[in-house]
């Protein structure tokens, strides 16, 4: 089946209780658009194509290209240390942890909120409530005296931990805080006009609520299930054309230079080779091999009343973003988005 609207419509027939927006493209030119479900249960204000919805972890796409800015600009290495930028005290880190080491989630360094250890997002914030979570600094006294997992290098361990460590280190090389470097050198040269680090008791209009639902029906809003305001491991607020535009600016090279982005799309480390993974991970961006070559990119990210996830087929030049106010909301429907865009690619 051919991947145009036709066909995506019935993908989403099949999803009926989905609450979010899709977004297709081919070469620059959207295919298909649409909104369903609610952005506002209570006043049932809907979801449109206009929306701008939490990403949770898709934020760290932003944070690696900050990174690699500031590494093109000089201003760093992926060598440079935590310790010779960063002040802070940490105790049991071990000074061998690079830039690299970070982004390519090889640190070992401690995570606060370790997902192979934990699945209670909201759990985290009975000690640390969300509202006094603003800054990367605010998350230290989560995970700054904890001891490494494992040696600099060893393996893959995805961690958010060291995503708000990089946070750190772009402050410290910048001169500006975290939300205003990538909203000036990302969002803003990539053309993504209505996205935005917005606090969660302060959100601009078009905005959906992310919702979290009981088994008995009900539903809650998740205010204080995830940190106020995002920060460099996850939280930043987008439209799905705006995940458009961020796929258009990285290969028209507006984010940094072709070598550097030959770089940032490269896979740096595999995530299970040892199990025949085809998954990999560049400096903030997954990706996905094939004997010949990289398939598709794509960054992923959940939350409480958070799923996203926004792919880009190189080749064909073929995007397609999922995003959702519900927990999990947009796995099945992109999983049925993909299948019909590879069932299109010629083999």
């Amino acid at each position: 089946m051919k991947l145009n609207r036709a066909a995506i419509e019935k993908v989403m027939e099949k999803h009926t209780g989905f609450s979010g927006v899709v977004h297709v493209r081919r070469q620059g030119e959207a295919i298909f658009g649409e909104g369903y479900g609610y952005a506002n249960r209570a006043d049932k204000l809907p979801n449109a194509i206009n929306t701008r919805f939490g990403i949770a972890s898709g934020t760290k796409l932003l944070t690696g290209v900050a990174i690699c800015q500031l590494v093109e600009q000089g201003k760093l290495t992926f060598e440079t240390r935590l310790q010779e930028v960063v002040t802070d005290f940490f105790p049991h880190f071990d000074p061998a942890v690079t830039v690299r080491h970070l982004l390519t989630h090889t640190s070992g360094v401690p995570d606060y909120f370790d997902e192979d250890l934990m699945d209670d997002f909201g759990a985290l914030w009975k000690d640390h409530p969300t509202y006094t979570m603003r800054t990367p600094r605010d998350f230290l006294p989560m995970f700054q005296n904890q001891p490494m997992k494992f040696a600099p290098g060893q393996r893959f361990s995805y961690n958010n931990g060291g995503f708000i460590l990089l946070g750190l280190i772009i402050e410290a090389v910048s001169g500006q805080s975290y939300t205003d470097y990538v909203m000036a050198e990302v969002l803003q040269r990539a053309g993504m006009v209505d996205s935005g680090f917005f606090a969660m008791n302060q959100l601009p209009e078009r905005t959906a609520l992310g919702y979290i639902d009981a088994e008995d029906g009900g539903w809650h809003t998740n205010i204080f299930e995830v940190p106020i305001i995002g920060g460099a491991d996850g939280g930043v607020f987008v439209t799905a054309p705006d995940m458009g535009r961020f796929w258009d600016a990285l290969f028209a090279h507006h984010l940094f230079s072709p070598a550097m982005t030959t770089q940032f799309l490269y896979p740096q480390i595999g995530v299970d080779p040892a199990n025949k993974d085809t998954r990999a991970y560049g400096y903030g961006i997954w990706m996905i091999r094939g004997s010949e070559g990289i398939l598709r990119y794509y960054g992923v990210g959940g939350d409480p009343g958070v799923s996203f996830v926004s792919t880009v087929f190189p080749k064909e030049q073929v995007d397609i973003t999922v995003i959702s106010n519900v927990d999990e909301g947009a796995w099945q429907v992109f999983d049925g988005l993909v299948a019909l865009a590879e069932n299109d690619i010629p083999q």
